[in-house]
């Protein structure tokens, strides 16, 4: 039990079982095929924004334009289906691409500047919202295929999404690379220690523009899968994505100050926000209040961790 309590994963997994448990003791429709359907949506397009927070919260950095960076994709990505009339694949390669070119944008300056991540990413949040507004002329495209219409909004095996696939993937792989593979193990290094890690031989200037083109890969993959949901290219894609980005990652044990993250609790994060939103849907509760919650959730995740992080330092001088 001290060591399941110990897991970051744990403590998530409790809250979840508990709400899904209470929601449908008062209310037996939360857990119907239709809504269990939406939920899962919800949870596929949000573990994907939570990602691209979690890469940059290992390093120790934050990034403020993950919505800018989403949003740009995601009318991109419809707009190159509208205006060039590409096919869906090509245009989300290339909507990839350009989320890919503008992690790394932020990841570059970072590094070679010096300045903080929040002042940079600041900047370029307005930069890529700016962009977008030019390309859209603040007007939604409506131009998606139906092919990626029917992706966003049909389900295989009752009620699962097609969008559960992607999300899906981006987990495995993300898993993969910050428990696998020496990028993954830079990026926590860097996170935990930058000094120390460059003393090891870790390149910390490459090691942050890895991290954050890989933050803009999974917001552009977010931005497209949105496309897909909405079936419409929405300039306000991505406008409020900051809090849930920060809050899913904070909730499953993410250490702000880096060196720390789990993709599973960090899944776990995501799935006790969703409910709680289709909950006060479901109880016919002021929807504005979800953002009240989500600073509550994350007050009491930075609350908990706090105490953990106090508890494991006594036992240290007891010892």
């Amino acid at each position: 039990m001290q060591s399941l309590w110990r897991a970051d994963w744990f403590g998530p997994l409790v809250v979840t079982v508990v709400a899904i448990i209470f929601i449908a003791a008062f209310n037996p429709s939360f857990l119907s095929p239709l809504n269990i359907q939406v939920l899962l949506l919800a949870i596929s397009v949000n573990m994907l924004i939570a990602f691209s927070q979690m890469i940059i919260i290992a390093i120790g950095q934050m990034n403020l334009s993950v919505g800018a960076i989403g949003g740009l994709a995601a009318i991109s990505f419809a707009g190159m289906m509208e205006v060039w009339g590409l096919p869906g694949p090509v245009a989300a390669v290339l909507a990839l691409l350009i989320g890919v070119v503008a992690g790394f944008f932020n990841g570059f300056f970072i590094a070679w500047t010096g300045i903080s991540a929040f002042v940079i990413t600041l900047a370029s949040l307005s930069i890529f919202k700016g962009l977008n507004l030019a390309v859209t002329r603040a007007q939604p495209f409506y131009g998606v295929l139906e092919s990626v219409k029917a992706f966003g909004a049909t389900t295989f095996l009752g009620p699962l999404p097609w969008l559960l696939i992607p999300a899906a993937i981006a987990f495995v792989l993300t898993w993969y690379l910050l428990n696998r593979l020496p990028l993954g193990r830079h990026i926590l290094a860097v996170g935990g220690n930058a000094h120390a890690a460059e003393l090891s031989g870790i390149s910390v200037p490459r090691t942050i523009m890895a991290a954050h083109a890989i933050s803009g890969l999974l917001a552009a993959l977010a931005g497209i899968c949105l496309v897909a949901r909405l079936q419409i290219g929405q300039p306000t894609i991505g406008d409020d994505w900051l809090i849930l980005s920060f809050a899913a990652p904070v909730i499953g044990g993410a250490v702000l100050a880096g060196g720390h993250v789990s993709t599973v609790a960090t899944v776990l994060g995501v799935a006790i926000v969703a409910i709680i939103t289709q909950a006060l849907v479901l109880f016919h509760i002021d929807p504005f209040l979800v953002q009240v919650v989500l600073g509550a959730l994350i007050l009491w995740a930075v609350g908990v961790n706090r105490w953990r992080e106090v508890r494991v330092a006594r036992s240290l001088k007891r010892i």
